[in-house]
C-alpha cells in the first residue's frame, strides 16, 4: 500500500476511501451510509452558505451605517459615495433609495408614490434576503428526518437481532444478541451525530439572516425618513417590514 502511495497517490488515496466506505457499510448497513451522505450534504450546504455570505458582505455594513449617518444628517452627496463604495448585497437597495428620495423631492411627486417607493424598497431587500435564506430549508429537512432514520435504522437492526435469537433456539450465545443489539444502536447514535450538528449551523444561519432582514429595515426607514428631529415619518413604517421578515423565514 505504501508503494502505491508514493507512485500513485491519489489512485491510493480513492483505495483508502472505498475501503472506509466498505466498513461503515459492513458495521451499520445502508441506514448508517445514507446518513453519511446526508451528512456530507450538509457540509456542503453550509460551505456554500458561508462563501456565500462572505461574498454578499453579510454582516459586515460599515460602509452602509457610515452612509446611512451621513444620510440622516442631511450630508447627501457623501452618503451617496459611501452607499457606492459598500460592498454589501444591501448597498444597491440604498443606493435606490437615495435616488429615488432625491428625485421626490426634486420633482415633487404625489403622496400615493410614498407609500409604492417603500413596498418597492422592501420588495427589493427581500428578495436579497431571499437569496441567503437559499439551503436552509435543506439543513432544516436533514435535521429532522436524521433522528428518525437513525431510530429506524436501530429498529431494523434489533428486528433481525431477534430474528437471529428465534433461529438459535436453545443454543443462544448472549454475546452475539449483545453484538447485534449495539451495531442496531449504532444507527440512532449515527443519526442524532448528524442532526445535532446541522439543528445548530443551521440556527446560527438564520440568526445571521434574521439581522440582515433587520438591518434592511432599518435602512430603508432612515433613507425615507432622515432626519433625527423628525417627528413624523411621511411613509409608511409598517409597509416594507413583513415583506422583508417574509423573505428571512422563506
Amino acid at each position: 500500500m505504501s508503494t502505491l502511495f508514493f507512485r500513485f497517490p491519489r489512485l491510493a488515496g480513492l483505495a483508502l476511501f472505498l475501503m472506509v466506505v466498505a466498513g461503515i457499510a459492513a458495521l451499520g448497513g445502508p441506514v448508517v451510509m445514507l446518513l453519511v451522505a446526508m451528512s456530507l450534504v450538509a457540509l456542503a450546504v453550509v460551505l456554500s452558505k458561508l462563501w456565500h455570505f462572505a461574498r454578499a458582505g453579510v454582516g459586515r455594513h460599515a460602509a452602509l451605517e457610515a452612509a446611512l449617518t451621513a444620510w440622516d444628517h442631511g450630508r447627501m452627496p457623501e452618503a451617496r459615495a459611501r452607499a457606492a463604495a459598500s460592498r454589501s448585497h444591501l448597498g444597491l437597495v440604498a443606493a435606490l433609495a437615495m435616488q429615488a428620495i432625491e428625485e421626490r423631492d426634486r420633482v415633487g411627486g404625489p403622496a400615493a408614490d410614498d407609500a409604492a417607493l417603500r413596498a418597492r424598497l422592501g420588495s427589493l431587500a427581500g428578495e436579497r434576503i431571499a437569496r441567503l435564506s437559499g439551503g436552509l430549508r435543506l439543513l432544516d429537512n436533514i435535521a429532522q428526518v436524521a433522528p428518525l432514520l437513525g431510530l429506524f435504522g436501530t429498529v431494523l437492526g434489533m428486528i433481525e437481532a431477534f430474528q437471529g435469537l428465534q433461529a438459535a433456539g436453545s443454543a443462544v450465545d448472549p454475546s452475539a444478541l449483545a453484538g447485534g443489539i449495539w451495531v442496531a444502536l449504532l444507527t440512532t447514535a449515527a443519526g442524532l451525530a448528524v442532526a445535532m450538528p446541522t439543528a445548530l449551523l443551521m440556527a446560527w444561519l438564520e440568526g445571521r439572516v434574521l439581522r440582515e432582514a433587520q438591518f434592511a429595515e432599518r435602512l430603508i426607514d432612515t433613507v425615507l425618513c432622515a432626519g433625527l428631529g423628525q417627528r413624523e415619518c411621511p411613509f409608511d413604517a409598517t409597509a416594507a417590514a413583513p415583506v422583508v421578515r417574509g423573505a428571512a423565514h422563506a
